[in-house]
């Protein structure tokens, strides 16, 4: 056993694993910044400048942290090819030495050459393709890899096994499935299916837990995926125990599903249905709630300032290009099903439904020229500060959907009801990683974020959420 965990202490998991690369790209932005200060007159390269000066080294590196994570720069799938993740690398060094640079008085004073000006950002960037390829060439190889067996040969385990073969080749290797029964190993064949128990059997299980530990043992499995959607049987509860014992990492499909694509996967709990419900979220907390609507009245105080200012040209701007009403209002269905009226700029043509609840579409042709660039902008939902400041919404959580489809779904797709736990918000998880939906199949993804989203708010998701948020508003990537 001793033998076994001094074999496999180096392959590390996928929560390791992106520590160690954020802790690579503070050593190259932190680096880069020591490099651009050494070719001003007034600084030399010197590690003390780190001791002399330790707010501008901890700025920048609070500044890319929440860069990085907007630019999904520590995403499994995006750090499945060097191009994806050198490219997220990039656009992240680009813009948080950006926004370093013209934070005042805290960080090192603006040299007045424009070429050290332009210095920083290319050193940040270099050294942190630097640090993106020295992760890619030694952490993805097999020796650092997870040796996976999926206990499963169901839905479940042929998902989370196509999710790993997709997008985490180098975090996870995969060994094959072992019937729940624990009656059989098998492989995968060429186009993802399970094989049947004659064909690729490799092993067979004869005495119980014994051969199973010695299989383990042989093929340094480190980690056992539990995609069992039925109940537990007593032997697998041993096994699985002698597992823990020897060091495996047993952990359920639906956790890690969850860490590598920030969705619940609803389809696949069937009877382990409390692994989809987010049984005592952090919301249900009092502190987190009282934090939380703080920040909303502050957010949506702010908000209503900047609309005042703007409120004259996008009316004029409306107005022109399709006579009508300005604002627009609408029923959705809020936290614990409570219907309410939200407000939004106007972007489609009068009477676009003519009586009918009708899904948006891309290009959708009912949208004015103007409404648009509103949508694409986000510009159009500013008006819901007013639905923050009365109750009725949250600056982040799920989008508040149309009664008619509520009524709808909630008998289509399992679990949907669980969404109006929380007040809904102007943007959401679901938003900046799926987009707005068009269909009954787009809103089961997004209940899956959405659900996501639930179980694991935080202050930093918000804030995450925020930061792409603003980003898909500048690049005009809204709906």
């Amino acid at each position: 056993m001793e033998r076994f965990y001094l074999q496999s202490f180096h392959r590390l998991p996928l929560a390791d694993r992106r520590l160690v690369l954020i802790l690579l790209d503070l050593m190259a932005v932190n680096t880069a910044l020591l490099v651009s200060l050494a070719l001003r007159p007034e600084y030399i390269f010197n590690w003390t400048l780190v001791v002399q000066h330790p707010l501008w080294f901890f700025l920048l590196s609070f500044v890319w942290v929440f860069v990085a994570h907007t630019f999904d720069a520590y995403d499994v799938r995006v750090l499945q090819r060097f191009f994806s993740s050198a490219l997220a690398a990039a656009k992240s060094g680009v813009v948080s030495s950006g926004l370093y640079l013209f934070i005042p008085f805290v960080t090192p004073m603006l040299p007045t050459s424009r070429f050290l000006l332009l210095t920083f950002p290319f050193v940040t960037v270099m050294a942190l393709l630097a640090a993106r390829a020295l992760y890619q060439l030694v952490l993805n190889q097999p020796l650092f890899s997870r040796r996976v067996l999926v206990i499963g040969t169901g839905q479940a385990a042929s998902a989370i096994a196509d999710l790993l073969n997709s997008c985490a080749k180098g975090t996870y290797e995969m060994i094959g499935f072992v019937d729940a029964r624990m009656t059989g190993y098998k492989v995968r064949d060429e186009v993802g299916e399970v094989k049947s128990e004659a064909a690729g059997l490799r092993f067979f299980l004869r005495n119980g837990s014994r051969d199973f530990a010695r299989f383990i043992i042989e093929n340094k499995v480190t980690t056992l995926i539990l995609a069992v959607t039925d109940k537990i049987e007593a032997e697998l509860l041993s096994i699985l125990t002698e597992c823990m014992e020897l060091g495996v990492e047993v952990v359920q499909m639906a956790t890690l599903y969850e860490q590598m694509t920030g969705q619940v996967p609803i389809e696949h709990v069937q009877n382990n249905w409390y692994v989809a419900m987010p049984l005592a979220h952090p919301l249900t907390r009092t502190f987190n709630r009282i934090v939380k609507r703080s920040i909303d009245l502050i957010a949506a105080s702010l908000g209503m300032v900047l609309l005042v200012f703007l409120l004259p040209f996008i009316t004029l701007a409306i107005y022109l290009d399709s006579r009508g009403p300005i604002f627009y209002t609408q029923e959705r269905v809020g936290q614990g099903g409570r219907v309410f009226k939200a407000y939004k700029f106007r972007s489609m043509v009068v009477n676009a439904e003519k009586g009918e609840a009708v899904w948006a579409q891309k290009d959708d042709p009912r949208v004015t020229r103007v409404g648009r660039i509103l949508r694409k902008t986000h510009i159009d939902e500013l008006p819901q500060f007013f639905n923050i400041v009365k109750g009725d919404m949250s600056l982040v959580g799920p989008r508040p959907e149309r009664p008619e489809f509520v009524n709808r779904l909630r008998t289509e797709i399992p679990f949907y009801p669980v969404r109006h736990a929380v007040r809904p918000g102007i943007t959401g998880w679901a938003q900046v990683r799926q987009g707005y939906t068009s269909s009954k199949d787009d809103t089961l993804i997004k209940l899956q974020y959405d659900l996501y989203y639930i179980k694991h708010w935080s202050l930093w998701l918000d804030i995450v959420i925020l930061l792409k948020t603003v980003v898909n508003a500048m690049t005009l990537r809204g709906r």
